[in-house]
């Protein structure tokens, strides 16, 4: 038997399993991060406003607000944060799309309540009679229904055309109160009622133009549940917040609204 053959095959077959080896555990160049150029749009709850630690603009911006909070998380490339307190889709398309551009890769926005005059309404259904603030809702219902969706088409659009490769994600607003007993000075049971009802015929209204525009729209409604005003610990603060009032509070954007946010992005 001639071992010289024998063993050239051998040293041949370790060779390709060494090889092979070193394949496997030895690591290939690092990868490069995903770039992320953020851009957080919108209104008072895009902003932060109830909050607390806000910019010296008069747009009331916060560092407690979702999006800060997330650009922080996720060590974003750059972030830019035109959102503004009382703003509405013409603010949107006037004031904040310029801070998009073509390499913007992600765009966040809530929009469309004060469009519907939402923060009016809940003044008068707080200190108004129970015929009244039922009208007053059942107006922002017909507005929300009838004009409010090409508004919503418009601001889309004009996200699209200034960041035509960004993801854009749209967030919705949350049920504002729990419906409970909630004391003798509370705002009935009733009047709570037909305002959570609003917030879901605007929530179906918001989630359908998103999703005619290609975006991602994000129901913060489960993400609140349980924590409206009246609840025993309110991520929404009640009318003793006056500029605040029925806005989230600080706790509302890191365990609302950001988880809410990293649902859809990971």
């Amino acid at each position: 038997m001639h071992l010289r053959p024998l063993a050239r095959a051998l040293a041949a077959s370790v060779a390709t399993f060494a090889a092979a080896l070193a394949t496997v555990l030895v690591p290939g160049p690092a990868q490069a991060a995903a770039t992320i150029n953020y851009v957080a749009l919108g209104d008072s709850y895009s902003s932060g406003v109830g909050a607390g630690s806000y910019d010296l603009s008069t747009c009331l911006r916060s560092s407690k607000a979702y999006a800060p909070l997330w650009a922080t998380a996720n060590a974003v490339t750059s972030f830019s944060f035109p959102a503004c307190g009382g703003a509405v889709t013409a603010d949107v398309i006037n004031n904040q799309v310029s801070a998009l551009s073509s390499s913007t890769t992600m765009v966040t926005i809530t929009i469309g309540g004060n469009d519907a005059g939402f923060s009016s309404i809940l003044e008068n259904c707080r200190f108004g009679s129970e015929s009244d603030c039922t009208n007053r809702v059942n107006q922002a219902k017909t507005f929300a229904t009838t004009e409010l969706p090409g508004r919503l088409d418009a601001t889309y659009a004009a996200i699209r055309n200034r960041a035509p490769s960004a993801r854009l994600i749209v967030l919705g607003y949350p049920r504002l109160f729990e419906t409970g007993w909630c004391g003798p000075l509370a705002m009935s049971s009733s009047k709570r009622t037909i305002l959570n009802e609003a917030a879901d015929v605007l929530a179906s209204v918001t989630a359908a133009r998103a999703a005619a525009a290609g975006a991602t729209f994000v129901d913060t409604r489960p993400f609140f549940a349980g924590h409206g005003v009246c609840a025993s610990s309110p991520w929404i603060k009640d009318v003793t917040g006056l500029i605040e009032a029925y806005h989230p509070n600080a706790d509302g954007y890191r365990y609302g609204y950001l988880p809410a946010l990293n649902s859809v992005t990971g």
